[in-house]
């Protein structure tokens, strides 16, 4: 198992990695030196994002192959390189936190201490050594301590992200039959506010529409009304439209400003066009605000009542009566001024209308 360097140095590279499934290419333990070749370890990439934050492990994926793997070939109350060959790395390109303790940005060494229970993860400043073999507890960034549990068989190592939310995520390590979580999670409310900030003196900052899209934002996140009517402000100055006016009403309505937004609210119906109108009046609809939705459908019927969109509007309507057969009358006609796109989606709301299912929201 030993490769000779060619100044005829003899390289062992066996150094106790096998115990740890890391054999990099030969069945009989040797390393290739002067070539690039496949090993057996194969190297894999998991990614996910989180808000803005990206998440990014970077490993070698060893393989039971019929041994006995905790406690044995992976010893209990070492420290393990939670792969195989040079570090497991995991990068982050925010500021995150780990089970609760936070962690700045950047690139770490991934390492584990297993034991029957639980097991510390850790997380090292050093990313670039081969295997846990010149670890040094020094350079840890963070420890914490996570349970194992059992799982599905896994022939080769494998990390997997779990639990998706808009602001976190389980990234578990999962070998033979175990699976070892640990969450992650990121102040995304923070992170994109100052992305946008950042965004808005590019080019996003010379449109209605860059500023419309950050109120938006603060608006679906129910914080800092103050910023959004600031930002919603500027973008009707650049230029004012449907949506902007829509966006301050919607502000004014959550700082409880009831006959502002109101007033707002209809400035902004008599500026829209009838597809607005239309796929606003849907939104409503999908927001499980029917009536709200009805009543723009109403105000579009009697601004463009010839429409191909505004005579589905009359068919969703008479469908949520259970007049089936106005609905199928209606939506026919929707049918011959669709756009092309639409067509197919028109005909299989007839189909179910003709079956009197009721097509809302």
């Amino acid at each position: 198992m030993n490769r000779l360097c060619r100044n005829g140095v003899t390289l062992v590279l066996a150094v106790g990695c096998w115990a740890e499934g890391a054999q990099a290419q030969f069945k009989n333990g040797g390393q290739a030196v002067e070539l690039r070749l496949p090993t057996l370890s194969q190297r894999a990439v998991a990614t996910q994002r989180i808000g803005l934050t990206d998440i990014t492990i970077n490993y070698c994926r060893p393989l039971v192959n019929g041994r006995e793997i905790w406690g044995k070939a992976v010893p209990y109350g070492s420290v393990w390189r939670s792969g195989a060959n040079e570090n497991t790395t995991i990068s982050f390109s925010d500021d995150v936190s780990i089970e609760g303790h936070a962690l700045p940005a950047g690139t770490y060494g991934l390492h584990t201490v297993p034991t029957a229970d639980q097991w510390t993860i850790i997380f090292s400043k050093n990313s670039t050594s081969w295997g846990s073999f010149s670890y040094d507890e020094k350079e840890d960034a963070l420890r914490v301590t996570v349970k194992p549990h059992a799982a599905e068989f896994e022939e080769a190592l494998a990390y997997t992200f779990g639990e998706l939310r808009p602001d976190s995520t389980a990234a578990t390590l999962r070998w033979e039959k175990l699976a070892v979580p640990f969450h992650i999670s990121a102040d995304v409310n923070a992170l994109v506010l100052r992305s946008i900030q950042n965004q808005l003196r590019s080019v996003g900052g010379f449109t209605w529409a860059g500023y419309d899209e950050a109120a938006n934002w603060l608006i679906d996140a129910h914080q800092n009304l103050d910023q959004a009517m600031k930002w919603e402000d500027r973008s009707i100055q650049i230029e004012e439209r449907f949506e902007n006016l829509l966006g301050k009403s919607q502000i004014l309505e959550q700082q409880g400003k009831k006959q502002e937004a109101e007033a707002m609210k209809t400035r902004a119906l008599d500026t829209a066009n009838g597809l607005q109108l239309h796929i606003y009046g849907r939104g409503l609809q999908l927001q499980k605000k029917q009536e709200e939705g009805f009543a723009v459908f109403n105000v579009n019927v009697k601004k463009h009542p010839n429409e191909w969109y505004t005579h589905g509007e009359l068919s969703r309507m008479a469908s949520a009566k259970g007049d089936f057969d106005t609905a199928v009358k209606e939506m026919k006609l929707a049918l011959p001024g669709a756009p092309d796109v639409a067509k197919p989606g028109i005909q299989r709301l007839i189909g179910r209308l003709e079956k009197k299912e009721d097509i809302n929201p």
